[in-house]
């Protein structure tokens, strides 16, 4: 399969990696510091306490490629338009583009550049972190779940699990797969918004008692937004996986609260702001995630300042 990787971060890098093993594929990123050492050097993925160098395409742009067959998105979603503009002409017209990204809603982007039937939206556990340039950690395999966001075309997905699942991916494909990208946003919009604003690790808002009340209404917002798209939630089961998620994780920073702690632009807009997007969608009342958008924005400008 001809793939284009947009975002040669630590997730992008793991997926590009390890996909170019049976595929032709082409990571893109801007930062041509780590594009041309990739060219020279490879990309280093350290697995288990094992080092491989594994040698994909890399380029700062799309420029001279041919059509892909499947485009990911790895780039942080505020980015996600600019990347897409730019890969105009790998889209074509039996290209699918694919989101693993956080949050929720990207096929709203998505599928303004190919019909919503080869939009490929989902989630995955793969874990990692950048050690040095063109060196990643990948810390935990998992499952790479994966679902269209229209339509029941079961042959594209066995496609693509056929062209991942060689390469050392468990790709698990769903029929409705926005239930389980909003069974993560449920953690993410409470403790990763909270953690951002708080500025605190992850385990503190569980074991806080007026943190965790705030942490209980914005679960319950999420809820009350997923019931009205028809995807239905055990209130106690999600409040305890979110529960366990943060006593589980002392010293565990999200990537909100340190994009913060470090003046930079965060994805809120996809993680937060999504459950106010899809509840204006049904006329649904969510003013705990509005102000926690607002927040994380007037943050933002504060770092900028």
């Amino acid at each position: 399969m001809r793939i284009v990787v947009i975002g040669a971060g630590a997730m992008g890098g793991i997926y590009g990696a390890r996909l170019s093993l049976h595929n032709d594929v082409t990571l893109i990123d801007t930062n041509r510091e780590l594009v041309d050492h990739v060219r020279r050097h490879g990309l280093v993925l350290e697995e288990g306490g094992v080092e491989t160098t594994f040698h994909p395409g890399m380029a700062c742009d799309v420029g001279g490629l041919a059509p892909a067959d499947l485009v990911i998105l790895f780039t942080k979603a505020l980015y996600s338009r600019y990347a897409l503009e730019g890969a105009r002409s790998v889209i074509g017209e039996d290209t699918c583009l694919m989101s693993l990204q956080n949050g929720a809603g990207h096929e709203r982007l998505l599928s303004q550049y190919v019909p919503m039937e080869r939009v490929v939206i989902g989630t995955s556990e793969d874990n990692g972190a950048p050690l040095a340039l063109g060196r990643i950690h990948h810390g935990g395999a998992g499952v790479t779940n994966i679902g269209l966001a229209a339509g029941d075309d079961v042959l594209l997905l066995e496609r693509i699990r056929s062209a991942f699942e060689p390469c050392g991916f468990d790709v698990r494909i769903h029929s409705d797969i926005r239930r389980l990208v909003w069974d993560k946003l449920m953690t993410n919009v409470s403790l990763s918004a909270l953690s951002a604003i708080l500025q605190c690790d992850m385990s503190f808002i569980a074991a806080d008692g007026h943190a965790w009340s705030l942490c209980t209404a914005l679960v319950d917002e999420a809820l009350m937004v997923a019931e009205a798209q028809g995807l239905h939630f055990e209130r106690n089961a999600v409040l305890e996986k979110v529960r366990t998620t943060s006593l589980s994780n002392p010293g565990g920073y999200t990537s909100i609260m340190k994009d913060i702690q470090n003046g930079r632009r965060t994805e809120v807009d996809t993680i937060s702001g999504a459950v106010v997007t899809a509840a204006r969608e049904h006329s649904l009342q969510v003013p705990r995630h509005e102000m926690i958008v607002s927040l994380i924005h007037a943050l933002e400008a504060r770092g900028r300042s």
